[in-house]
């Protein structure tokens, strides 16, 4: 009876892969921050406590909003005097793990549709019904978070991961990234083959696309490897089904195209990581190396007999291309065991950095001091 539990709780969880947590943390217990390590000069707090946090966007305001899936609910932190405050903006959606503001408005995601909130930050405590601003995506849950982002161009891009492990879906309805105007019209595919990004965010010179992608399961522990992809233009094609990593094509799917045809990432991360939430980093708190290279939230592998992940990740770039990787805070698993499991990421204005946490139901704070 144990080993059937346990078998359809694996099902269970990997049909909402990437999108809900394997279990929640008790608040009430501490977190051990003590035990992350970082580079020199750099410390981390709990900043607040929001249950499954997920999907992170900043208002006009300060006010950091996150999305939160397993809850069904949108939160609002707001600071006063040193104090923070945590908001309950909606209730009862379907997995609202995406959040992003724009004049005014947060808009947040819920599977098959948009809402958007008016006015938002004057209304925090009671603010009005919202406006659907689209009801036209799959209602598919598996992969049906939506990580959402307005571009340079001011139109909303919407992640849409594909409905299984591997298949072979419509390609103008699924394993993409689409864009919207404002108002939910102009519906349009931006890019292909994309087979389930929680985190894209554009370059601050160039302006191109950056996301990452998870990479399908049960073709072993090695393989294939998470990505990040850059698409610095419209139509391009990333792979999914049919090929994963630089070139190796799929087992059942790799046969229908020629991997070389189709657009490499950017860069490999490991097998299974669950590269999440993306940013560049475009403060001025930390070491200029830092400035305008790319934080990754590793949420952490969910089937590997040996698990990888649960850290953040540094990745520098030159001229545009990758040309390292590390990592840069890690200690949230410990001998297999995991009490925290990253997220999504936010650059703050005073050029601190947030990590979402939906396993501890944590936002954290990185600061700098030069040692």
């Amino acid at each position: 009876m144990c080993i059937i539990k346990t078998f359809v709780r694996c099902l269970v969880f990997c049909m909402f892969c990437c999108v809900l947590p394997v279990a929640a943390q008790d608040q009430a217990r501490p977190l051990p921050l003590d035990k992350i390590k970082l580079p020199a000069g750099f410390s981390i707090e709990l900043w607040a406590e929001v249950p499954n946090a997920r999907g992170l966007a900043l208002g006009k305001k300060g006010t950091v909003f996150a999305g939160s899936t397993s809850a069904g609910k949108v939160y609002a932190v707001t600071e006063a005097d040193g104090t923070r405050k945590v908001t309950t903006i909606a209730s009862g959606l379907d997995l609202p793990l995406g959040v992003a503001f724009r004049d005014g408005a947060l808009y947040a995601s819920a599977v098959d549709r948009i809402l958007r909130f008016d006015d938002i930050e004057e209304n925090l405590d009671k603010p009005a019904k919202p406006t659907v601003i689209t009801d036209n995506f799959p209602n598919e849950k598996h992969h049906g978070g939506r990580f959402i982002a307005f571009g340079p161009d001011n139109l909303l891009y919407v992640a849409v991961g594909a409905p299984c492990n591997a298949c072979e879906p419509d390609p103008a309805r699924f394993a993409l990234i689409s864009r919207i105007k404002p108002d939910g019209s102009g519906y349009e595919v931006f890019a292909n083959g994309v087979r389930n990004t929680v985190g894209f965010d554009w370059h601050p010179g160039t302006k191109d696309l950056w996301f990452t992608d998870n990479g399908r399961d049960w073709l072993g522990d090695n393989l294939p490897p998470d990505e990040l992809n850059r698409a610095p233009a419209k139509g391009m094609h990333f792979g999914y089904p049919y090929c994963y990593g630089s070139d190796t094509p799929d087992p059942k799917y790799g046969a229908k195209r020629d991997c070389n045809k189709l657009t490499p990432p950017a860069a490999n991360f490991e097998p299974h990581v669950a590269a999440l939430g993306m940013r560049f980093y475009t403060g001025k708190m930390f070491p200029p190396e830092y400035r305008n290279n790319i934080f990754v939230a590793e949420h952490g592998s969910w089937n590997r007999r040996n698990k990888i992940g649960y850290r953040l990740r540094v990745v520098k770039l030159k001229n545009n291309k990758v040309v390292k990787q590390e990592v840069f805070a890690e200690g949230w698993l410990e001998k297999e065991n995991a009490w925290g499991r990253p997220v999504d990421v936010l650059v703050m204005p005073d050029g601190a950095l947030l990590v979402s946490d939906d396993f501890a139901g944590a936002i954290y704070r990185i600061s700098y001091k030069k040692p």
